[in-house]
């Protein structure tokens, strides 16, 4: 009988197939590298579930943000999974699961700038700091006209030009938002109040003609949100970011 269990469970690891995920691994404690050099977090975690369910050997490779989707296009690998944002831009091109998180942009500005609103940013004169490619340089280009903008491959680069006061702002999510004005307190200021008509959905990206892998992503996804696994997530990694997100009146990600 133990014989026939190893030989089923050898053939069942024999038949797994391999599943290429893109990620950045810069966004803690979404994508990260743990202290010897490993993709982890929560979406390394997620995945690492989902594979181990559909009998997948998973394959994870840390992409700069701007290669992301060109790996996919040129299927260099199967999804992205790094907490991007669906956007009618990027639908033009890529297919995206049912949402798994949301999140809402917020500023990080700079102490001397008077800067209260995302209004007082869209003056002529201001400068604002983005990271290439995120759903804030969209939304910059798209309602920000009257401001300078400043592209940045790193959101370090363009937080520091905050701090250093050559710039007057820049928008990212909430949570790195929070993270950068603690590091920074004397020369910044967070500004949590949504500016958007709705938060952004975060999804996984596939290309438009993997049909059966955006199914099994689908239905993992909504399970995970039904079994608490998502909450499970949650507590794991980010349990200061929730209770700062409760004191604010914030909406949570899960």
């Amino acid at each position: 009988m133990k014989k026939i269990i190893l030989l089923f469970i050898l053939a069942f690891c024999l038949n797994a197939k391999d599943l290429t995920v893109g990620m950045e691994l810069a966004y803690p404690p979404f994508e990260m590298s743990d202290n010897a050099g490993n993709p982890s977090g929560i979406s390394v975690d997620f995945l690492k579930e989902f594979a181990k369910e559909n009998n997948y050997t998973l394959k994870i490779q840390n992409i700069a943000w701007d290669g992301l989707i060109p790996a996919l296009k040129s299927k260099k690998i199967d999804l992205i999974m790094s907490s991007m944002s669906i956007s009618e831009q990027r639908q033009k091109v890529l297919d995206f699961t049912v949402p798994y998180a949301k999140a809402n942009l917020a500023i990080l500005s700079a102490k001397k700038s008077n800067i209260n609103s995302i209004n007082d940013l869209n003056q002529k004169g201001k400068i604002i700091a983005l990271k290439r490619g995120t759903s804030a340089h969209i939304y910059a280009q798209k309602h920000l006209k009257n401001a300078k903008i400043l592209v940045f491959d790193k959101e370090n680069a363009a937080i520091l030009e905050v701090v250093q006061a050559k710039a007057d702002g820049f928008i990212y999510d909430q949570m790195s938002i929070y993270k950068a004005w603690k590091k920074n307190p004397e020369q910044t200021k967070a500004i949590f109040t949504p500016f958007e008509e709705k938060p952004e959905q975060w999804a996984i990206a596939l290309n438009k003609d993997n049909a059966k892998l955006k199914q099994e992503l689908d239905k993992f996804i909504q399970k995970s949100k039904e079994n608490g696994f998502f909450d499970f997530l949650a507590q794991k990694y980010l349990k200061d970011i929730q209770d700062i997100f409760k004191e604010q009146n914030l909406e949570f990600f899960f």
